[in-house]
């Protein structure tokens, strides 16, 4: 191949390269819907996350005229693994042996989010083991919110 025609290999594998990255890393995203009821009244708020695919997301959350923007951070996975190991005399002279335990639960995120008024609200979150999760958020005022959280199903 002469050197124009592997400069154009080179470059369409780079594009294909990119392109198969940027599928994989929107394959990976996930979208939440949060809907959030306040503890004064039956009054429904809205909100979505955006997964990062790396133990954060993106929060968005609407209260009235106010937008509160963050992001979440699992603190606890959902599923962990943990090995012990040691060695023994038995029957047959010297062993080894070990255990494996996985532990599948809910994970649990905190998130701290900011209105561009500078007030707060801070978001403790559990479960999204299969796309669904519960919590609780407090905002500046000592406002309670009830969460429920739902994997997006439609894009």
């Amino acid at each position: 191949m002469n050197a124009i025609g592997n400069k154009r290999w080179r470059g369409a594998c780079a594009r294909i390269f990119a392109l198969g990255v940027t599928v994989g890393l929107a394959a990976c995203a996930t979208t939440y819907d949060l809907t959030l009821m306040p503890r004064d009244s039956g009054k429904l708020t809205y909100g979505e996350a955006q997964d990062l695919g790396n133990g954060q997301a993106t929060v968005t959350i609407s209260v009235g005229d106010k937008v509160y923007t963050g992001t979440w951070v699992m603190v606890t996975p959902d599923q962990s693994t943990s090995y012990v190991g040691a060695s023994a005399w038995g029957w047959r002279g010297w062993g080894s042996y070990g255990e494996i335990n996985h532990n599948y639960g809910d994970s649990i995120a905190k998130a701290l989010l900011q209105s561009s008024d500078g007030t707060g609200m801070r978001c403790d979150l559990f479960g999204m083991t299969g796309g669904y999760g519960t919590g609780k958020c407090t905002d500046d005022k000592g406002l309670v919110y009830d969460v429920q959280i739902r994997k997006r199903t439609t894009k």
